[in-house]
């Protein structure tokens, strides 16, 4: 496996974009013109486009050689969200939605404990979130090869869509009910916030329940990583007790 996933030049991405790549985001140079089959592509097939200066271009590609234009591709084909509801709802699964995770560790140990215990897929949002790069497969320990992954355009169309299919939304985040005294609905969505900013308010007011992982020390939070290992395997002991 490379350890970068890039692809740069105008042709070679626009050929990426046709032949249908999984791409995580196209990085173009503040001083390049903007190529309209390009913009097109990206806009049809909703790939982010960021403007960046030309040194963060050439930085990512490796070389000067860039036409001013990046391609970070991404190790993983993302599934459809609509099949990945249906298989959670189907076997009385669960989802882990990542709301806005930045730090690419983060996502990479989230993604492998989700794995190990028995986690149907991922859900991470296009904006605001870490690309699945090389750091968060390394992370992953490989993981993100065994589990799906589906990338939305908003998290909360995504819940709703999954509690009108007949699944249960459970968010993480203080001020909730003890995780340990909640008895868990499948199918289920357990959604992590940000590092910074917990899980958002719009996230929130579509969840049904909010769980909370009880604190004894002086230091009130978790690493969200830690909380996500946590709190799905409080929900994963209920799972297989149930099978």
């Amino acid at each position: 496996m490379e350890d970068k996933f890039v692809i740069w030049g105008r042709n070679p991405v626009i050929e990426a974009l046709k032949a249908g790549r999984s791409l995580e985001k196209i990085l173009i140079a503040h001083d390049t013109h903007l190529p309209k089959e390009l913009v097109k592509l990206a806009e049809k097939k909703k790939i982010k486009v960021q403007r960046v200066p030309r040194r963060k271009v050439e930085e990512v590609a490796g070389t000067k050689k860039t036409q001013g234009v990046v391609a970070l591709v991404s190790p993983v084909d993302y599934v459809d969200d609509s099949s990945l509801i249906e298989q959670v709802v189907q076997n009385g699964g669960v989802v882990l939605v990542m709301d806005h995770i930045t730090d690419p560790q983060n996502v990479g140990n989230m993604i492998r404990t989700a794995e190990v215990l028995g986690v149907e897929g991922v859900v991470i949002p296009r904006e605001r979130s870490s690309p699945i790069n090389e750091v968060v497969v390394k992370a992953s320990t490989g993981a993100v090869f065994h589990i799906p992954i589906s990338k939305v355009g908003s998290l909360r169309q995504f819940l709703e869509k999954f509690k009108k299919k007949g699944g249960w939304v459970v968010s993480v985040e203080k001020g909730g009910k003890p995780i340990h005294k909640i008895s868990f609905p499948f199918p289920l969505a357990v959604v992590l916030g940000s590092e910074g900013k917990g899980v958002s308010k719009s996230v929130l007011e579509a969840s049904d329940l909010t769980a909370t992982i009880p604190m004894k020390g002086k230091i009130t939070s978790l690493n969200v990583s830690s909380a996500a290992a946590i709190a799905l395997w409080e929900i994963a002991k209920q799972k297989w007790v149930d099978n």
